[in-house]
């Protein structure tokens, strides 16, 4: 039976849940958001991306319990929006004071260097991934793994497949997020260059870029059919909003962002999300929806980053920004320290919960545990995933102790919370 979370356009994919940076108001004269300063975490921005990617992690397991505390269930955007979001604001923090200190040449080659970084790295995954999935697929003679995870076209024509990998154009199932985020990275140095000059200018050519996406049907395709997931046609607002946020926007925000009625509207705005996506799991209440806002509202393209879901996302940041502060103490607690170092090293968890979520496939295909065994496996993916961050962030702070310190700092986006 199909309800009506079938006509959502896009598969429930990648990154999921996290908010804002900014700083949500003390007090009414206080802005509302503000720029960390230099050589400063802003903490919330690893938070919320690391929390985004544990997500993506149970999202990409077959549904089980924990399924059900990921926030696409309840609302119109998913950890998607927010992982582009932080992205854009912390490429655009790190690499706009690069811009502005060494020029437009030494931006730009420094940006190019972590693009080839995660190019690197996205094709690493691809080799490693093809690799799991043939393994299993051959040992255990079972077909489905390559079917259900859209590597049939890389078995029956290998070369070609491989070229199309590298160009991107190829991806099996749950590689969709880095592709998209090496393409916008590619045209930061563009939007960071425009918005040196006028960073309002810059966000409303991205919305007219949005705008036209919609109205003449741009779209990159697809190896061997379709198009991109997610298209960077239409994401690019959600990461060039995120940059605006970073360069100035943000603390001009500031005012409307502490005003009452933008949490209102906020509230009432999530209230009606949830309302509409409880008509997806109980097809019995979808009589309870005007057929006319049915018809104005459905599909809701993911592919295309519908306006509904980018509502969304605004409504979930500006909660957000309201109710958790940058000195929070919470921030600093032993508890979510496993979020914040996960979120600190965003590109090699994303590469090993893909690994991960497979595995866990595998194990819930092979074996029949029932909803113990789902526990169990989303539980040991988390461990897994936050023990090999605790790792990485020992090993960088043991190179760190032992480097020559440099003066001015290079740009790496794992500044503030960048990274992948």
């Amino acid at each position: 039976m199909t309800s009506i979370a079938d006509r959502i356009a896009g598969p429930p994919l990648a990154a999921e849940a996290g908010v804002i940076a900014g700083d949500a108001a003390q007090a009414v004269p206080v802005p509302a958001i503000s720029l960390p300063v230099a050589g400063e975490r802003e903490l919330r921005l690893d938070l919320f991306r690391g929390l985004a990617l544990w997500l993506i992690f149970i999202d990409h397991l077959p549904p089980n319990l924990l399924t059900w505390l990921t926030i696409r269930n309840y609302g119109f955007s998913d950890a998607t929006e927010i992982f582009i979001f932080i992205s854009g604001y912390t490429a655009a923090f790190v690499y706009g004071r690069a811009m502005r200190e060494a020029g437009f040449v030494v931006a730009t080659a420094r940006i190019l260097r972590r693009v080839w970084q995660i190019y690197v790295a996205h094709v690493f995954l691809f080799t490693i991934f093809l690799a799991e999935i043939s393994y299993v697929a051959t040992s255990f003679e079972n077909p489905l793994y390559s079917e259900e995870m859209g590597i049939m076209d890389f078995l029956k024509e290998p070369d070609v497949t491989i070229v199309q990998a590298l160009l991107l154009r190829f991806r099996p199932v749950n590689m969709d997020v880095l592709p998209l985020y090496i393409v916008l990275m590619l045209f930061l140095p563009v939007i960071l260059w425009l918005m040196k000059r006028s960073a309002d200018l810059t966000l409303a050519l991205s919305v007219m870029l949005y705008a036209a996406t919609w109205e003449f049907d741009l779209y990159l395709s697809a190896y061997p059919n379709g198009v991109w997931v997610f298209n960077p046609f239409a994401w690019q607002l959600l990461f060039v909003f995120g940059a605006w946020c970073a360069q100035g926007g943000a603390k001009r925000m500031s005012r409307i962002l502490s005003s009452p009625i933008t949490l209102w509207i906020s509230f009432g705005y999530l209230l009606f999300a949830f309302l509409v996506t409880l008509t997806w799991y109980w097809p019995q209440l979808s009589h309870l929806m005007p057929r006319r806002l049915e018809q104005w509202m459905y599909p809701i393209s993911k592919t295309d980053l519908d306006v509904l879901r980018f509502a969304h996302f605004l409504a979930l940041a500006a909660v957000t920004v309201r109710f958790l502060p940058k000195d929070w103490r919470g921030l600093k607690s032993p508890w979510l320290r496993p979020l914040i170092l996960c979120g600190q090293h965003s590109l090699e968890i994303f590469c090993l919960g893909v690994f991960l979520a497979f595995a866990g496939h595998f194990l819930l295909a092979e074996l029949s545990g029932g909803a113990g065994l789902h526990f169990v496996i989303s539980i040991s993916g988390i461990l897994i995933m936050s023990a090999a961050a605790w790792l990485f962030s020992w090993y960088k702070h043991s190179a760190d102790k032992n480097a020559p310190r440099t003066k001015g700092g290079g740009g790496n986006a794992d500044m503030a919370g960048g990274g992948a």
